[in-house]
């Protein structure tokens, strides 16, 4: 284990969103900076990071420049390219490490590692071509869902098939693209739990959050989630088993589908994670400083609720509401970004639960 980072090292952040604003803030508080490596001009997390390199994932030069000036390198999204990435890697530390981003960057990927460790997914099947599609639909059944190997957010990069004649849309839908048949799971509602895992080996874990999507996108997360203690206890000791099986250093989000037969995980994320934005009012020590610690190689903090929250996402004209939102007892988090956009996140705030 390499020694923790000192008080006023540099962390290096590929991605400059709302997450490398965050994390930007976070190692701000520990006496840490952050240099922001994004091809966008003006990111959000400009605003608050010591330094930024503008610059495309295929400029050498900069991301020698960026690796060079860094003492460790994090990531808040998960498709950098692989050409970029083993560049950088000659020249610092990368936490989380390889595996964990080749193992989510692709779905297929992802699903055949967690049925290796004895976790439950939904049925699924790889499609290439048409003839693979039938043989899936076949075997899966509909009503199923075609996703995109690779670059699915947020609803992109699916298509249902609710019935057999849906195929060639939805196979047209997928551009040409690699992609897997993922059967529907009968489920009741879905959790999320955030995991940390520091160099160390130690492991902690926040409460499970329960979730509510609208159009694909993450409207709000509530916690405590409605779950019985042994799924509590299942949902901890299945995310602590795919972060020891990374030998991951990092925060990481685990959704899960809760179900008559136990946890389904739906997907992971080897970052920190829009699920896990009430941590920050619920929590002593919240996602983005968990992340932090980690990748500097501190010891992690505690993840205790102190309170119940209901996070929400504010997206697109939900921005219309913050006069309305300034007046009451919420905890406001803007993401500095001056465009609003449908479907686009702008913020979220963290609502503090009085029980009574």
């Amino acid at each position: 284990m390499t020694k923790p980072l000192p008080v006023g090292a540099t962390i290096g952040i590929l991605g400059g969103g709302q997450l490398g604003r965050m994390l930007s803030a976070a190692a701000s508080r520990l006496g840490l900076k952050t240099h922001i490596f994004e091809p966008g001009a003006n990111p959000p997390a400009a605003d608050v990071a010591h330094a930024v390199t503008t610059a495309s994932y295929d400029d050498h030069a900069a991301l020698t420049a960026f690796g060079n000036a860094v003492d460790v390198i994090t990531y808040e999204f998960e498709n950098i390219p692989t050409s970029a990435l083993d560049l950088l890697e000659s020249l610092a530390p990368i936490h989380p490490g390889r595996q964990a981003l080749a193992t989510s960057q692709d779905r297929l990927t992802e699903k055949n590692f967690l049925q290796s460790l004895g976790l439950q997914t939904a049925p699924f099947a790889n499609v290439e071509n048409a003839g693979d599609l039938a043989k899936a639909i076949a075997e899966i059944g509909t009503p199923a869902i075609l996703k995109t190997r690779r670059m699915g957010y947020d609803g992109k990069g699916q298509a249902r098939i609710m019935a057999p004649l849906d195929a060639d849309q939805a196979l047209a839908d997928m551009a040409g693209a690699p992609a897997i048949l993922e059967g529907f799971i009968n489920f009741s509602h879905e959790v999320s739990i955030i995991g940390a895992r520091g160099a160390d080996g130690a492991v902690a874990c926040y409460d499970p959050g329960e979730n509510v999507h609208e159009d694909g996108i993450l409207r709000t997360t509530t916690v405590p989630a409605n779950l019985k203690p042994s799924q509590r206890t299942d949902a901890v000791l299945l995310a602590a088993n795919i972060l020891n099986a990374l030998d991951y250093v990092g925060v990481m989000g685990v959704e899960l589908f809760v179900t008559p037969n136990g946890l389904i995980v739906n997907e992971i994320a080897p970052r920190v994670h829009n699920s896990g934005h009430w941590t920050q009012n619920g929590c002593t020590v919240c996602q983005f400083e968990q992340h932090i610690r980690a990748v500097a190689g501190w010891p992690l903090g505690s993840g205790v609720r102190h309170a119940d929250v209901v996070m929400e996402n504010l997206i697109g004209d939900d921005m219309d509401r913050l006069p309305e939102l300034a007046h009451t007892d919420a905890a406001i988090h803007l993401y500095g970004k001056a465009d609003v956009k449908p479907g686009r996140k702008m913020g979220h705030v963290n609502r503090i639960v009085t029980k009574g």
